[in-house]
């Protein structure tokens, strides 16, 4: 059966007609980036491809050949042992590698003969990231956002969390980044992901959404942990959204701060190392003594500090220089974070 080449735009347009997303290529490739939904069926897998590129760079490109074709065939022996037993002949797959070539082609080929109608991305990988590329430059322009701006510990990603419960459109870039965006900000247990995968996340969210309905995301800085948010979704955000400014009193906040990073409790060392990277900033006798109250256990402390002298003037002084809007922001004014303020907040704002 007769091999179907589609392109990454048609991919894009309308993944949904295929079914299944195979991608071929090693486990560690598969993991910095792949495509929505994709299932990893490597061909060689990474010490592998590690050792016919040995070979195509050290001996020859025919005994990488040998070698190589030699993995991939065993490979795609147990990938059809495994996963095509139970697939009916209208089964119809999307095969995809790093460029769209002999990887990619050789298990479109083998499911070719068996009888399947599968279907390889030209330009594989390669391809789908540079139109993920291309089209992050373009498609935030599409969207109206409000912005959720607000002091450190003021509860604006649960708000965003009661959003999307509530149905509203919304892009959590901060879940996407798996990272709060402060220097405490690292999630325990999540490594964050890729720069390519971080993008492909952002791209896939604004291709879901509808542009006739609002956006709700939360004002970012450029930066989120070591990750950038792509430059024309932050220019939109910046000179364009609509700011929403939450607003909760600071014992409320603080009671939140303590909940958020109560697992530094455990780890006072971590934190006091977290906490070197503001010496330039805030200067050794600062931050000195905010290690010494972390080490005893005065956390409420510690975090009250920190947030009268490094977060709240570092959100004044940044936000109001990076977001036009804000002077014109609506409040909106939480008494408390829980559960039923929140949700509470989340219709007033929608409706």
């Amino acid at each position: 059966m007769s091999l179907v080449a589609v392109s990454a735009a048609e991919v894009a347009a309308d993944a949904g007609r295929f079914d299944a997303v195979i991608d071929v290529r090693s486990p560690a490739e598969f993991a910095d980036d792949h495509l929505a939904g994709a299932l990893n069926w490597p061909v060689l897998d990474d010490e592998q491809r590690r050792i016919v590129g040995t070979l195509y760079k050290q001996v020859s490109a025919l005994q990488a050949r040998k070698v190589g074709a030699a993995m991939v065939a065993r490979n795609i022996a147990d990938h059809l042992d495994r996963s095509v037993a139970d697939k009916p002949r209208e089964w119809r797959p999307l095969v995809y590698c790093w460029r769209g070539g002999q990887r990619s082609g050789s298990l479109a080929w083998f499911l070719g003969q068996i009888g399947f109608r599968s279907a390889q991305l030209e330009g594989g990988y390669k391809a789908f990231r540079a139109l993920v590329r291309a089209e992050l430059q373009t498609l935030p322009q599409g969207f109206r956002y409000q912005v959720l701006c607000g002091r450190t510990g003021s509860g604006k990603t649960r708000l965003l969390h009661a959003l999307a419960a509530q149905g509203a459109q919304t892009l959590d870039l901060e879940g996407l980044a798996g990272h709060r965006g402060s220097v405490l900000g690292a999630v325990p247990g999540c490594t964050q992901p890729s720069q390519k995968r971080f993008d492909s996340l952002v791209w896939q969210a604004l291709k879901s959404f509808d542009p006739a309905r609002p956006v709700f995301v939360e004002g970012e800085s450029r930066k989120i942990g070591t990750l950038r948010v792509p430059e024309a979704l932050i220019e939109q955000l910046r000179e364009h959204g609509h700011c929403l400014r939450v607003e909760l009193d600071q014992a409320e906040r603080l009671q939140l701060l303590l909940q958020e990073y109560g697992h530094f409790a455990a780890d006072p060392e971590g934190f006091c190392r977290l906490l070197d990277g503001l010496l330039a900033l805030r200067g050794r006798n600062t931050v000195v003594a905010w290690q010494a109250l972390a080490r005893s256990g005065r956390w409420a402390e510690v975090f009250a500090a920190l947030m009268q002298a490094h977060y709240d003037p570092l959100y004044e002084r940044s936000f109001r220089s990076s977001y036009r809007q804000l002077p014109q922001a609506t409040v909106v004014v939480l008494t408390d974070a829980e559960p039923g303020t929140l949700q509470e907040a989340a219709r007033r704002l929608i409706g």
